[in-house]
């Protein structure tokens, strides 16, 4: 289960003083992985005297800020294909792996007895079901008692990583949703109100009675917000705890997915649905190669030292398998 998070998560994270022969390394991007990054950060600066400034301002902004040249990294949890990182000299790799929750607030309702399947989820978010005591709701969750609440869907307003996935994953179960809407980090709401980043979307969840959202694993915790189960490809109901979302990652096909863009959405078995990867875009020509050295030594610290942080805080570390091909990466790519 989720330990208690010893970082606040926020728009910009600054760890450590910067002492005058001390590195600084800046980076921007997803909220997903946030915090993560700043409890590595935390370490890291503590074991080397490198910090790590970090702008979590979601994946659209982290894509937007590498090409601008303004960090040192950008952070995405959509990956960029093979022409669009060619196209930008860019090359790209995963940090860790987690886990998307539609998370609810309908009273008398606790966390995990909810019960959606994506066919519901896709038609919450379309608009066509209104109200939580809906029949096609009922239907799923026999003997539990839902008020006749209006529905508030809740979604990011700004470009996301955690978007792309979630509305990859109903692109991926809905030809509706696919044709009227598609998968993106931004894209054209049918309905609903969006909140700034994980935290904004958690927010507006809690303090609205009948709203639901989606947020990261760690935001659904860190804020107790009430997650629901998700009927699997096999039909079993699931919630999205530590163990389904290993099974869904213990899928993925690295070795064939270009710029290791693995697809682990609606995996077989004991899977949660909505899993993905996250991932580092950084310049294969460094104008400041010393800066550039500075940025993989912290994720190869990451790699080598931060499997058990990103663990407590309910991530699933990538294979060493992984690992050592994105490092055989860093060789073949970084100038």
């Amino acid at each position: 289960m989720m330990k208690k998070l010893a970082v606040a998560v926020g728009a910009t994270l600054l760890v450590g003083a910067v002492s005058a022969n001390a590195a600084e390394i800046s980076g921007a991007g997803a909220t997903f992985p946030a915090p993560v990054y700043s409890a590595w950060a935390q370490a890291y600066k503590a074991k080397t005297g490198t910090s790590l400034n970090y702008q979590a301002i979601g994946s659209g902004g982290g894509i937007a800020q590498i090409k601008a040249k303004t960090v040192d990294f950008g952070a995405s949890d959509k990956p960029l294909s093979p022409a669009e990182l060619d196209a930008a000299g860019l090359f790209q790799f995963p940090t860790v792996i987690g886990s998307v929750l539609p998370v609810v607030n309908i009273p008398g309702v606790k966390p995990g007895q909810l019960r959606l399947n994506a066919q519901v989820l896709t038609d919450i978010y379309l608009g066509k079901i209104t109200r939580w005591n809906d029949p096609a709701i009922a239907g799923l969750n026999p003997g539990l008692r839902l008020p006749g609440l209006p529905i508030t869907v809740v979604h990011r307003s700004d470009g996301s990583g955690t978007t792309f996935v979630f509305t990859s994953y109903l692109s991926l179960k809905s030809p509706e949703w696919k044709s009227r809407v598609g998968a993106n980090t931004d894209v054209k709401w049918p309905v609903g109100q969006g909140g700034k980043g994980n935290d904004g979307v958690a927010a507006l969840v809690k303090q609205t009675p009948g709203a639901i959202g989606y947020v990261e694993y760690v935001y659904s915790h860190a804020n107790n917000l009430s997650d629901a189960q998700l009927q699997t490809r096999d039909g079993q109901f699931l919630r999205g705890t530590e163990a389904a979302t290993a099974e869904a990652a213990s899928h993925a096909d690295w070795a064939h997915a270009p710029g290791f863009a693995a697809n682990m959405l609606d995996q077989p078995g004991s899977s949660w649905p909505i899993v993905s990867a996250t991932f580092i875009l950084m310049y294969k020509k460094q104008a400041n190669p010393a800066k550039g050295a500075e940025v993989i030594k912290f994720f190869d610290w990451a790699y080598t030292n931060g499997d058990a942080i990103a663990s407590k805080l309910d991530y699933i570390p990538l294979p060493t398998a992984v690992k050592n091909d994105v490092r055989a990466l860093w060789k073949r790519e970084l100038h």
